[in-house]
This record gives structure tokens, C-alpha cells and sequence, in this order.
């Protein structure tokens, strides 16, 4: 199965490229899933096979595409109550009043947990295809990254070895004075852990890619090109870029040539800065029906490697000549005045512009010390200097 997570630019038509992209590869023959959490997609989600907020009734739209809406209120509020199920000797002790369905009100963040659970809950076997039609790219990559995020928090607050002291819990609570987490406190851990490595695995997997949509103009373009550190300091595989809402060039309309010229200087800075860029012309109107998409559906549904694969993370050793080691990390379009860089732990901190990042050290810079950072054609050089107190040494 090949997952396709479009994004871009708000307004840019993310929604009909996405549709396009499914509509190209069901035509095809095969089985085409497209999800989208947009809560006003418009006509043409309903056109090829949508169901309505959960797309509940399985129905197949033209040629076994199948096109469904997350709905995120409904995912919340089955969250919750099953919560307080799970938690109903820890409520009834507290004397806590259950909250009943009808009084749940969806809360910020909701649609982007709904998301993910969505995506965790995709059949492998069911789908030769999912495209996703994301938020604006930078909702997009928080989101992306939310996963690995929260694992990192669990692992913090609750280090899964301790778990192994569970028999001795008794004796260690009267030894510190202080009651021990409970088992369930531990249990609900492991779970959440569990549902969130398979949302990691599902969006870092070799077969999933990400494809960003814009309608070329001055800000979209600068906008993209930042967006495009941001991909890459989180690991994506880019497949390409869609250059929407094309207006037709050689117009004798002064007006409307003038128009189409500057989006064709847009779409040759945007070729610059990524390697393919595929243009899609106007439809001319809001796309309603299948056939409305006839102009999209040449759009390529990128079965099998990405155009563009994520840029490699290496470590370059330098111990013979100058004793240091060097960490390459590509960041095309990085700022040297936006980049951060702390080190905590067997952890780096990496700070480019809008976008964070935490990364764990490969276990060869762990036993260095940072000497030193800069930033040359898009790449940032991380320099360690060996430890000597844990540095294992040569006779």
C-alpha cells in the first residue's frame, strides 16, 4: 500500500488535488481510499463516493474509489466515555459525576488526534492507495511529527523499565514515604505507546510520501521554499509539487498574460528549489462532479519511490585528521540567523525558523562533546569532539 499526505498553502486547492490524485489511480483499477478531515470539503468529496462524516457505510464510489470525511466529534466523544470506562474504580473513588454523550463538546486539537487515529486504523490489505488531504503544511507537520512527540514525552514521565519493579512497589512505596504509581497508570502508558508507534511506522514508512500543493504567487512561493526546511528537517519524503490554478500562457488579453507570466516566474523559482514541480491548469470554476477533475487526472499517484527522498543524516569521521567527528544534516533553504541548537543528553535540540525538532544522537556522538556548528549550501555540520572520560581507548 502507498500513502499519499497532501498538503501546502491554505486555499490552494488541496482538497481537488487530493481528489484528483485518487480519482487518477482508481481509474486505473485499483482500490483507492481518500480520507480528509476538511469539515467543508465541497461538492466533489460527495461526487466520488463520500458517505458523509465517517464515510460509516463502506459504499464505493467510481471504480472502487471510496471517499470518506474523519469526523472528529463523533472520535472524541467515543474516546472519552471509553476513557471513562476504563477508569471507573479510580472515578467512582474520587466520587467524579460521569459525563454522558450528549453534554461532550468536541475541544481544540480534536480533528488532529482524529487524524492520526485514522490513519492508524487503515487496512494494509484493503487499499492499493490512501491519499490524505492534510491541513496547511505547517499544521501538517506538527501533526506529523505529534507522534514521536508524545512517545518522547511517555518515555519521560513514565520510563518503561520501571515497570519492572512492579512487585516491589509495596516495599519501595513504604521505603520513600510516597505511594507508587498505580498498574494502570503504566497500562494505559504501554497502550498509548503502542497506538502511537503505529502511527509512526505508518507515516514514516519507505511507501509514504508527501506532496504539497500551491497556487504560485510571491508569498506562496517564499512560503513553500520555508516550508521546504521544514520537510526536511523532519524526515519526509517529498514526491513532488503541484503548481495549481495555472492560467493559460499566450493570452491576448494584457490583463490575463501578465497574470499567467508572473505565475510562470513563480513556478521557475519553485523548480529551483525542488525537484519536480508539475503544473495543473484552471479549471475555471469549482469542481463538482468526477468529470469535472477530467483536466487533474494525468496527476500522477507516485507509485513506488519518491521523486525526491528525504535528504540522509550522516556522520562523517574525521578522528585521523583533526580528532573531531561531523554530523550532517541537510536543511535546504535554512537561515543561519533562525537555526537553534541545544544538546541535552544523548539528545539534540534543532531549532530552524518556525520548526523543532528532537533528535536522538546515533550512539557514536553520544561519547562526544559538542565543539562547534555552521551552516554551508543547505547543510548544517554539527562538530564532536571525543570524550576522553568515555572515549574507549587504543593501546
Amino acid at each position: 500500500m502507498h500513502t499519499v499526505l497532501v498538503t501546502g498553502l491554505g486555499g490552494a486547492g488541496r482538497t481537488t488535488v487530493a481528489a484528483a490524485t485518487a480519482l487518477a489511480r482508481a481509474r486505473d483499477g485499483e482500490r483507492v481510499l481518500l480520507l480528509t478531515a476538511d469539515r467543508d470539503p465541497g461538492e466533489i468529496l460527495s461526487a466520488l463516493g463520500d458517505d458523509g462524516p465517517g464515510g460509516g457505510s463502506g459504499r464505493r464510489g467510481e471504480n472502487g474509489l471510496r471517499a470518506e470525511r474523519i469526523d472528529s466529534a463523533a472520535h472524541f466523544r467515543n474516546e472519552l466515555l471509553a476513557f471513562q470506562e476504563r477508569s471507573t474504580a479510580a472515578l467512582d473513588l474520587l466520587g467524579a459525576a460521569r459525563l454522558d454523550e450528549e453534554e461532550l463538546t468536541e475541544l481544540p486539537g480534536a480533528e488532529q488526534f482524529a487524524l492520526l487515529h485514522a490513519l492508524r486504523g487503515i487496512d494494509s490489505a484493503a487499499w492499493d492507495l490512501v491519499v490524505v488531504d492534510l491541513p496547511p503544511v505547517q499544521e501538517a507537520l506538527a501533526l506529523l511529527a505529534l507522534p514521536q512527540q508524545l512517545r518522547r514525552y511517555l518515555r519521560r514521565l513514565l520510563p518503561p523499565e520501571r515497570q519492572a519493579a512492579r512487585a516491589l512497589r509495596p516495599v519501595l512505596a513504604q521505603l520513600a514515604g510516597v505511594p507508587m504509581p498505580a498498574p494502570w497508570l503504566y497500562a494505559t502508558a504501554a497502550r498509548w505507546e503502542g497506538e502511537l508507534a503505529a502511527v509512526q511506522d505508518r507515516i514514516e514508512d519507505p511507501s509514504t510520501t508527501l506532496r504539497l500543493v500551491v497556487e504560485p504567487g510571491p508569498a506562496a512561493t517564499r512560503a513553500l521554499c520555508t516550508a521546504r526546511t521544514g520537510i526536511a528537517l523532519h524526515g519526509h519524503r517529498l514526491d513532488l509539487v503541484v503548481a495549481n490554478r495555472m492560467l493559460p500562457t499566450g493570452s491576448p488579453d494584457p490583463w490575463l498574460g501578465s497574470l499567467a507570466a508572473e505565475q510562470q516566474d513563480h513556478v521557475k523559482e519553485l523548480s529551483e528549489a525542488f525537484e519536480a514541480v508539475l503544473e495543473v491548469p484552471h479549471l475555471g470554476r469549482a469542481p463538482r462532479t468526477a468529470d469535472d477533475l477530467a483536466p487533474l487526472v494525468p496527476l500522477p499517484a507516485c507509485s513506488g519511490e519518491p521523486s525526491a527522498a528525504a535528504p540522509a543524516w550522516r556522520v562523517e569521521d574525521r578522528l585521523a585528521e583533526s580528532n573531531v567527528l561531523v554530523w550532517h544534516l541537510p536543511l535546504p533553504g535554512a537561515v543561519k540567523e533562525d537555526l537553534g541548537l541545544v544538546r541535552r543528553g544523548d539528545e539534540l535540540l534543532l531549532t530552524v525558523g518556525p520548526f523543532r525538532r528532537t533528535v536522538t544522537l546515533p550512539s557514536v556522538l553520544r561519547r562526544c562533546t559538542v565543539d562547534g556548528a555552521g551552516l554551508a549550501d543547505g547543510v548544517l555540520s554539527v562538530r564532536f569532539t571525543p570524550d576522553p572520560g568515555l572515549w574507549p581507548r587504543t593501546r
